[in-house]
């Protein structure tokens, strides 16, 4: 049988050359990266800048509680976040006929940095400060709290722009 466009004339791009199979494999290669982005987009919003700010407005929801509540939440996001992360790389590096290049390259470069400064520069002072208050301390104000605020708005930017990015790529390749 050979391949036929919409309407019966036989002119489907890659018809009996045999590019019909990689063609499919790139579109859901790029649907699977816009899969991933949006899911890690909608965690971070939700997350963030949902769950995070309405805890404490709970009732019966002390400081230390809703502090021992967002380590335990956050940690779940990062560890999803990490994982969303390396998916997206393996899907971005392999295969190579459907490396990204450009402006995706450069948009997760920028996320993987942000990923890795929230994790091992934000995260640390942040916990010192969460175990101070469990133990009943009053460390004062932190900007640690800000700088992590800054990190999901920058992961959010970026997701953004790869989404669009990953989106424009599946309807080039359809």
């Amino acid at each position: 049988m050979t391949g036929t466009d919409s309407n019966g004339s036989g002119s489907m791009p890659g018809a009996g050359s045999g590019t019909a199979g990689p063609l499919r494999r790139s579109v859901r290669t790029e649907l699977w990266r816009l899969v991933l982005v949006v899911l890690w987009l909608g965690m971070v919003a939700a997350i963030s800048f949902i769950e995070a700010p309405l805890k404490f407005q709970a009732p019966g929801i002390t400081i230390p509680l809703g502090l021992g509540i967002g380590r335990l939440v956050f940690a779940a996001l990062n560890i999803a976040e990490a994982a969303l992360l390396v998916a997206f790389t393996v899907l971005s590096l392999w295969p190579s006929a459907v490396r990204i290049a450009g402006a995706r390259l450069f948009a997760w470069s920028a996320l993987a940095v942000v990923f890795v400064v929230k994790i091992a520069v934000v995260r640390p002072p942040l916990n010192a400060r969460t175990d101070l208050v469990l133990a009943g301390a009053d460390p004062g104000q932190s900007p640690w709290h800000y700088v992590y605020i800054a990190c999901d708005l920058v992961t959010m930017a970026l997701l953004v722009i790869l989404a669009v990015l990953t989106a424009r790529a599946v309807l080039r390749r359809l």
